[in-house]
């Protein structure tokens, strides 16, 4: 029989990793599951709801995972969590693998197989476990209300007898699944939206949605695609004639939100300081990328900033402050990725490491880091696993669009048998 334990979350993560619905399905499938007391509370699943599903609760975060095949997290957990788990077993979660060199390798060199959802492939049927996808959905939503709360205008036109209130405008940088939440969610509200991003396939989905588009739609633009729909390096030309364009059309907003993330690396700064001295007193900005320095220059990771009357949204982990519905979509994302991996008849865990979804998010195993990529940007070594294609694994940008960085470009998606459809932009 396959166990599974569930520890609790560190004091800034009100998310967990399994949900009573996802334990209740995972007991049918013929799993024990062990949660951490007190695990769930911060998404409003109490203990009772866990053994009502058949889950056992255990007084600590060691004795959720001491025997368990398979341990799911949300965040990258310390390293005693992982020194209290047997050798072989499976750590899932979003652990952050471009970050924390020493880190990384202090968990793999526990022995313990780690899986990092944030590489997932972009095939088909990887569509369900796309925990990217699934929280920045869910950002860019709280990006807009949280903005909406703070504006202390209305954002909607409304027609009195006093006279009119004109509606607020919102400014969407990057038409990933973020922005194109935020653009849906703003124009609910009743705000004008407009939108830009580098690929001429966005403008359409942002019109979809009832926004404008904002780009220099020049020839080199309209060229600015490959056959596979993937953005292609732009010109200095362009790309000062574009930032001419964003600059002049910034300080005319009252609602700015930027999505712009590169794994790894620092978050391009797509708003200057000369930008927000441009903008209006009382405008807003909220800069997704806050966790890797910001879209603006002035940004401050988890604090709200203000300079010359304009506020600065910093604020980190917005999905984990919608607890209930990221938990739940987060669990399903993780039931759909180890089911494929539970051996039906025996009802044991059979990770098989040469199928995609294994090979793409596996980060280590047997004590070392076995993702080229990963190791790459890391400064190591893999070794112990076939070189894994860059190009299979998403770009984990968790709530942003790294078409929005410097040099434009996103690596093409390998895909097994069926090409993954688009569902307006999947990158978020």
């Amino acid at each position: 029989m396959i166990a599974i334990g569930v520890p609790a979350e560190g004091k800034d993560e009100a998310r967990i990793g399994l949900t009573p619905e996802t334990v209740k399905k995972l007991v049918k499938a013929g799993a024990k599951v062990t949660v951490r007391s007190g695990a769930g509370l911060r998404s409003h699943f109490f203990d009772q709801d866990y053994k009502d599903a058949g889950a056992a609760i255990a007084k600590s975060d060691a004795d959720a995972v001491a025997d368990a095949d398979v341990v799911f997290t949300v965040r990258r957990p310390e390293l005693s969590l992982a020194k209290s788990m047997k050798k072989g077993a499976a750590l899932i979660g979003m652990l952050d693998p471009f970050s924390d060199a020493e880190g990384l390798d202090a968990l793999a060199k526990t022995g313990v197989a780690l899986l990092a959802m944030e590489l997932m492939p972009r095939i088909t049927r990887a569509q369900s476990m796309d925990v990217l996808s699934s929280q920045s959905n869910l950002a860019g939503y709280k990006a807009v209300v949280d903005a909406a709360a703070a504006f202390e205008r209305a954002l909607p036109m409304m027609m009195t007898a006093a006279g009119t209130v004109p509606a607020a405008k919102v400014f969407v940088m990057g038409a990933g699944v973020a922005g194109l939440q935020a653009i849906a969610t703003a124009r609910r509200l009743g705000a004008i939206v407009t939108a830009t991003d580098v690929r001429p396939a966005a403008k359409e989905q942002v019109e979809s949605l009832g926004a404008k588009f904002i780009a220099v739609e020049d020839e080199e633009f309209k060229q600015a695609e490959t056959a596979g729909g993937y953005a292609k390096e732009m010109s200095d030309e362009y790309k000062k004639k574009q930032a001419a364009l964003v600059a002049d059309h910034v300080k005319n907003q009252d609602i700015v939100i930027t999505t712009a993330l590169i794994p790894g690396r620092p978050a391009p700064k797509l708003i200057s300081k000369a930008m927000i001295e441009s903008m209006k007193p009382g405008s807003i900005i909220v800069d997704l990328a806050a966790e890797r320095g910001g879209n603006t220059e002035l940004t401050k990771p988890g604090e709200i900033a203000e300079y010359e009357s304009v506020r600065i949204f910093g604020l980190l982990n917005l999905p984990g402050q919608v607890p209930v519905n990221a938990s739940s979509l987060y669990a399903k994302n993780l039931l759909a990725f180890i089911e494929p991996f539970i051996d039906k008849e025996n009802k044991t865990l059979a990770i098989d490491w040469e199928d995609e979804l294994a090979k793409g998010t596996g980060i280590a195993r047997d004590g070392a880091i076995v993702n080229a990529m990963v190791a790459e940007r890391l400064g190591a070594k893999a070794g112990g696993a076939a070189k894994a294609d860059p190009r299979a694994a998403r770009a984990p940008a968790k709530t942003g669009t790294a078409e929005q960085a410097g040099n434009g470009k996103k690596a093409p998606a390998k895909e097994s048998s069926a090409k993954r459809q688009p569902k307006g932009d999947t990158t978020p």
